[in-house]
């Protein structure tokens, strides 16, 4: 299993640096879960307002069903390319995936995010004939 299994889309890098600056604005509140054990529960509680995914986790069954159940939940979620960048964030040395579950006073980065992997995911699914 690979990378491939569980990132449905490439995060732009732009995208992906304001999602780490939200990440740690929202860590240095107190308003993040990390850990995917953590980040599972937040979502199933629906307490999860995007979740963060490292795109070099291994191996890649811990994070692989994510997707999935953020989908199901309908959770928004994105992905960042080092787990040590998303880590750094938050405190410790590498993070595999983390919950924001209050973004504080950064709503509008919040909505550009949404916004910008809104329009990533529709130009996947266009690609693929609507899927």
């Amino acid at each position: 299993m690979d990378k491939e299994s569980y990132v449905k889309f490439e995060t732009p890098e732009l995208t992906e640096k304001k999602l780490l600056d939200l990440v740690e604005n929202s860590f240095r509140s107190g308003k993040i879960k990390k850990g995917t054990n953590e980040v599972i529960k937040s979502i199933e509680r629906g307490e999860s307002k995007i979740v963060v995914i490292a795109e070099d986790v291994s191996p890649p069954e811990i994070v692989y069903y994510l997707p999935m159940l953020c989908e199901e939940k309908k959770v928004p979620y994105a992905y960042v390319k080092k787990r040590s960048d998303l880590g750094s964030k938050v405190g410790i040395a590498s993070a595999a995936s983390v919950s924001v579950t209050d973004f504080g006073k950064s709503e509008d980065v919040y909505k550009q995010i949404l916004e910008e992997i809104s329009s990533v995911k529709k130009g996947l699914s266009d690609q693929s004939g609507g899927r």
